[in-house]
């Protein structure tokens, strides 16, 4: 089905999860991984602050590649417990969405897993999500995993609905004991 599966990562414990399933899809299908992670570039930014040191943007870059080699350990040390071929790249964009895409075209990918943060309101407005831009701007399948929240995270909230179908079914225990 499958030949090989490009998954993005920013280190954070639902990009993990979603890669220890992308990991499982492509040992059933027989696929490689490819590890992506893509840094900003840091001299368009410092350069943007007004003052540009070589120093800084060196200890600034260093910093990010080692972090980067940190996510993407994961994702090697993931594939090869489960014994897949896996190989890892770390891009610089400005643009993570358009490193992505950029690399699955390049690379021959087939399909692009990766986790999907869901935002509330304003936030989902002004911020959007880089798991939307591959999405739409992929001409490969992408599989999202939804990123589960944590039970004390404040956008956890059970929905206006459950809490009325909750009180209809109290109330008619009580009136069934009654």
């Amino acid at each position: 089905m499958f030949k090989h599966i490009l998954m993005p990562t920013d280190g954070s414990e639902h990009s993990e999860r979603a890669i220890e399933r992308g990991v499982e899809l492509a040992k059933l299908c027989g696929a490689k991984v490819t590890g992506i992670h893509v840094m900003p570039d840091y001299r368009l930014m410092i350069a943007y602050e007004g003052a540009f040191d070589p120093a800084m943007y060196e200890s600034v870059e260093e910093e990010a590649r080692a972090r980067a080699a940190s996510f993407l350990a994961f994702v090697q040390k993931t594939a090869a417990s489960a014994g897949v071929p896996c190989e890892t790249v770390v891009a610089t964009n400005d643009h993570p969405y358009d490193a992505i895409v950029n690399t699955a075209n390049e690379r021959g990918c087939d399909l692009i897993v990766m986790t999907f943060r869901y935002r509330r309101g304003l936030v989902s407005l002004i911020m959007g999500s880089e798991a939307t831009r591959v999405l739409h701007r992929a001409s490969i399948p992408v599989l999202m995993f939804r990123a589960l929240m944590s039970a004390d995270h404040p956008d956890k909230a059970p929905p206006r609905w459950a809490d009325q179908s909750r009180s209809k079914a109290e109330s008619s225990d009580v009136s069934r004991r009654t």
